[in-house]
């Protein structure tokens, strides 16, 4: 209740104070401004994940413009010769609209990276997008062998969605899942969902696919150090995926211990409706934000 009670407060923050609230963990508002965290973080020995942030669009013309910024993007990567892949929402390319729609634009994106030699991932959003979203998955699989997917251990499907992906190679990246789903198809604890998540990754793994762990979780992810050394798994079998600006001193002893970690760096002109939706379902940040606003300087 208070986390929703300050997020309310924060829609009536003036834009310049959210901006420095937010900095911390949104790249800015530029293509330019994300490759130049990208680098950064590159220089530190982090590979990265490039997201323009925004979702729900309905309009045909606004789709068609989210796939060209990320082709630009794309593109800018290629040039500055970046370990990143891009990741897609596939609301944010018209699905809402219309599923064709987006499918052929993850199509012409698709077929950029291809030639540029980079990767790009379907996200996973709400419940009620999930089995468009692994339409059009599956529909790219057909043509690219550079995209992955995005599963979430919250939800109840997940495992049999595992079983129902087409026989071959598939990179997914795991993750919890935050959207705020019905108990009556999701796990709601905590423990539920990190044993869950075991579970998938156990799954994936015993079919042959590249998971990437993303997670925060400092016990989660021990456990998951231990089953993947129990595998004989090494550093090119797997990879940790972290938000900007989320727990830095967990991943940097991540990367000290050998472990790959990568970085997922959003950025847009959204930023703003981004905040304050991540702020409100992520206590951790919260938690900061308010320490930011009792802290003096």
């Amino acid at each position: 209740m208070l986390n929703r009670l300050v997020v309310q407060g924060l829609g009536f923050v003036p834009t310049p104070i959210m901006r420095k609230l937010s900095a911390r963990y949104i790249a800015g508002e530029t293509q330019a401004e994300a490759v130049r965290a990208l680098t950064e973080l590159a220089a530190r020995g982090f590979s990265g994940v490039y997201d323009i942030l925004g979702e729900g669009i309905r309009s045909r013309a606004e789709a068609e413009r989210t796939a060209e910024e990320y082709i630009a993007g794309a593109e800018a990567i290629h040039a500055a010769g970046l370990d990143t892949y891009v990741s897609i929402k596939p609301t944010h390319l018209g699905m809402l609209q219309d599923e064709g729609l987006a499918l052929e634009l993850y199509r012409r994106i698709g077929a950029r990276c291809g030639e540029l030699g980079v990767f790009f991932r379907v996200e996973m959003e709400d419940h009620p997008t999930t089995d468009a979203t692994l339409r059009i998955y599956e529909r790219l699989r057909e043509d690219y062998e550079n995209v992955g997917i995005v599963l979430q251990s919250r939800l109840f499907r997940t495992p049999a969605d595992i079983d129902a992906l087409a026989p071959g190679p598939v990179d997914v990246r795991m993750v919890k899942g935050i959207y705020l789903e019905p108990a009556s198809i999701a796990h709601t604890r905590p423990d539920p969902i990190r044993e869950a998540f075991l579970a998938c990754a156990e799954k994936l793994w015993d079919r042959g696919a590249r998971v990437r762990l993303a997670t925060h979780d400092a016990g989660l992810a021990e456990e998951l150090i231990r089953r993947v050394r129990a595998r004989g798994m090494t550093a090119d079998d797997y990879e940790f995926q972290v938000l900007l600006g989320v727990q830095e001193p967990l991943w940097e002893r991540w990367k000290s211990e050998g472990h790959p970690v990568r970085v997922y760096v959003p950025f847009g002109p959204d930023w703003k409706a981004y905040s304050l939706r991540r702020l409100s379902r992520n206590p951790q940040l919260m938690r900061a934000v308010i320490k930011n606003f009792l802290t003096p300087g």
